[in-house]
């Protein structure tokens, strides 16, 4: 039977590393819809070569054969560890993560080649390998997480105005988003944007009733879109599918019926401590 279950990385990972999960197939072959979320993930099929997906700016369709594990980490935008190319040279990419991180990673898969390993102790595996790379220097670059922080879903924030707070300008900025996303800030904040509305509808959460607007209508104005048809047009460039195609028609569920608390939450916090530039 199909399973996909997130989780909250392990303390010291919590600020570079948005969710971890263990996605199970069952004897039918799984489309999956890899969504763009602004940053990176790692996926690690068992008995297979661990691959990093790269930074997505559309939908980017995967058939997951039967009978199937992969244990994955979804990174923080900007906040993987620096790999031997830069993120830009990765959008819309997969490639196998020996070949972008380090030619040590492949014994990660030494285990997992036998069938020895369980899902658990692989993501734990993982999960350890990353916070080594964190903790020798290889991390995110503290100008570009702080832009990041700023243009979170919520507070009505334009680029010009971040990169002026950082002592820089939006084209200078630019350039330091690149590397480290692949994407640019506009970029990012559209999909941090997209990313709060999903944060919303996976939880559930009642529109704020401002223009009087509720269900989806309203979700999309307290996250920043001009109305419904603006969060529409945004929801099927980055999806391919209606935000009713979605969802599955109801607000507080996606299409696939998968549990996405953990992966959302840091949007939630977000929503409920607005981040303000000083």
């Amino acid at each position: 039977m199909e399973s996909y279950v997130e989780q909250a990385p392990r303390p010291e990972l919590a600020g570079a590393v948005r969710t971890v999960w263990v996605h199970r197939t069952g004897a039918a072959a799984y489309a999956q819809r890899h969504l763009p979320t602004g940053g990176v993930e790692i996926h690690w099929p068992l008995g297979a070569r661990p691959t990093l997906l790269g930074p997505l700016t559309r939908p980017q369709l995967e058939v997951v054969p039967p009978h199937t594990t992969i244990v994955g980490v979804r990174f923080q935008p900007g906040s993987a560890p620096r790999m031997a190319v830069t993120f830009d040279q990765l959008v819309d990419r997969r490639a196998d993560l020996a070949d972008v991180w380090d030619d040590s990673i492949d014994r990660l898969g030494e285990g997992a080649a036998a069938r020895t390993v369980t899902a658990e102790s692989a993501l734990a595996l993982l999960q350890s390998r990353v916070l080594q790379e964190l903790r020798a220097g290889r991390g995110a670059d503290p100008i570009v997480a702080a832009a990041v922080r700023a243009l979170m879903p919520w507070a009505a924030v334009d680029v010009r105005t971040v990169a002026a707070h950082l002592g820089l300008s939006t084209s200078q900025l630019r350039r330091r988003f690149l590397p480290a996303l692949g994407l640019g800030p506009k970029a990012v904040q559209r999909t941090l944007r997209f990313q709060g509305f999903l944060a919303l509808a996976q939880a559930g959460e009642t529109a704020s009733g401002r223009r009087g607007a509720d269900g989806v209508a309203g979700l999309a104005v307290d996250v920043g879109y001009a109305d419904q048809a603006h969060l529409s047009r945004e929801c099927l460039r980055l999806t391919g599918l209606t935000p009713s195609k979605l969802l599955g028609g109801d607000v507080d569920r996606c299409l696939c019926g998968h549990d996405h608390v953990a992966s959302y939450r840091p949007f939630l916090a977000t929503r409920r401590r607005p981040r303000r530039l000083a």
